[in-house]
């Protein structure tokens, strides 16, 4: 009976502290793909406004996910500068990497703030974001680094 009580404490602790090791891909690209954003043009959010579904043919590989484009132009700004183009913390919802987690986004719920794309999950997400918008985004800046593998990406 005690190594059975033993068994289950470990499998407990294994469980319940196995999300706090976990370190998600520097972009979010779903479970059964690998784009970047859901396929939108993270470019068009700058030069038009608006959230713009990329193309296949337009396509381009950076930190392990395919980033689509609705235009070569796009394609061609985002080769010059992917750091400036690329939604902040790999397309994660921006609130949800201020709390210290990971979660999808919508395309059509964004935000630029001091010339960067943020994403969110939802409409409802996006207005607690705004609540601190200041201090959430400090926390995501800080959090990003700590539960994604993006510091493989990055020149120390």
């Amino acid at each position: 009976m005690n190594k059975i009580v033993k068994y289950l404490s470990v499998v407990v602790f294994t469980l319940f502290t196995m999300p706090a090791f976990a370190i998600d891909d520097a972009v979010s690209t779903g479970f059964f793909n690998d784009t970047a954003i859901e396929g939108y043009d993270t470019v068009a959010y700058f030069t038009q406004g608006k959230p713009v579904e990329g193309d296949k043919k337009f396509q381009f590989l950076w930190r392990d996910a395919n980033w689509r484009f609705a235009s070569q132009d796009n394609l061609d700004l985002f080769k010059q500068n992917p750091e400036m183009y690329a939604a902040q913390y790999g397309g994660y919802c921006a609130w949800a990497m201020g709390e210290g987690k990971t979660a999808g986004i919508d395309p059509a719920v964004w935000h630029i703030e001091n010339g960067k794309l943020y994403l969110n999950y939802n409409d409802d997400v996006q207005k607690k974001w705004f609540e601190s918008l200041d201090a959430d985004i400090i926390s995501a800046d800080k959090n990003y680094p700590k539960i994604t593998d993006v510091s493989k990406y990055l020149n120390n």
